[in-house]
């Protein structure tokens, strides 16, 4: 699962100030064993933060391990992250180490951290506070040597107000906070974000990285992408599959990111215009392709770029 340390500074993109300034607080933060609590909206890029945090670590050849909370029963979920000796419920035929121990003297990041119980929550506190714990069913304690990473996306104080989420466990994983800002308050990083990911999806789909046309990279930056960073990945993926020939233009955006909900009707005359001015741009300024392309003759499509002022 684990990142090398390049791979892993080469997949977070930090051209924003912020992003900037985040990627220097990990580079620290990663130098020391210290419990770390990332949070941030869904799809900003937890997951990868927290790998790229374990990579440059010094103990990234160890393992990162990882386990979603909110993907599990309770008590699945804690067989899981103790693991069982033989015989410690029906079914348990062999000793099985947990992730807590098979993390080892790496990492082990906890997903959604918040979907766990309260029971679970005060075994975990003992965890971090005793660094040791016992499989169920057995009473040898294990000793942890993983540094834990928790992630979330709740809001973990008003679960703590809600009695929902162990108060001294939150300031227990609160130690190192490290925040994740939402896509639309570092647009710096959309258009080099769009551009990793119609590579990749360009690797996937076995064809060449298509184009980003300028209307379709001002659409982008200027969207709010309330599913971030995971959003942006899908919605290029969609546009390449669509789009006509080797680059992606506006009209092959989604309609909420195309045409933002609010913004005022256009004329016939206007969206005349600007299409004309995507099929020039999308052709690089050849007359005799473009006007095949619409349909026109070369001469209509010279009257039309001088009525519309399209140089």
């Amino acid at each position: 699962m684990s990142l090398s340390a390049d791979s892993a500074s080469a997949a977070w993109v930090a051209t924003d100030p912020q992003s900037q300034q985040l990627f220097a607080l990990v580079r620290r933060v990663a130098q020391t064993p210290t419990t770390v609590l990332i949070r941030g909206e869904s799809g900003t890029g937890k997951d990868l933060l927290a790998q790229l945090l374990h990579s440059l670590g010094p103990n990234a050849a160890e393992p990162c391990v990882k386990i979603d909370c909110a993907a599990l029963p309770p008590e699945l979920l804690e067989s899981e992250l103790f693991g069982y000796e033989r015989g410690a419920f029906t079914g348990a035929d062999r000793t099985k180490p947990g992730r807590l121990e098979l993390a080892g003297r790496g990492s082990l990041i906890l997903d959604e951290v918040a979907a766990l119980g309260l029971p679970l929550q005060a075994k975990l506190l003992r965890v971090l506070e005793e660094r040791k714990f016992e499989r169920l069913g057995g009473n040898t304690s294990v000793t942890i040597e993983a540094r834990l990473v928790a992630l979330s996306n709740a809001d973990l104080e008003r679960a703590v107000a809600a009695h929902t989420f162990r108060e001294d466990l939150f300031y227990r994983l609160n130690v190192l906070p490290l925040r994740i800002p939402p896509l639309r308050e570092r647009r710096a990083d959309i258009e080099p974000l769009a551009e990793r990911f119609l590579q990749l999806h360009a690797e996937v789909h076995r064809r060449r990285t298509p184009r980003l046309a300028a209307a379709a990279r001002r659409r982008l930056v200027e969207y709010d992408f309330p599913g971030n960073v995971r959003e942006l990945r899908n919605l290029l993926e969609r546009a390449m599959i669509q789009a006509d020939g080797e680059e992606i233009g506006e009209t092959d955006l989604p309609p909420q990111v195309a045409r933002p909900e609010g913004e005022a009707e256009k004329t016939l005359e206007q969206v005349e215009k600007e299409y004309i001015a995507a099929m020039l741009e999308r052709h690089r300024g050849r007359k005799s392709e473009t006007a095949r392309v619409l349909g026109i003759s070369r001469k209509t499509l010279l009257e039309k770029r001088k009525r519309y002022e399209l140089d």
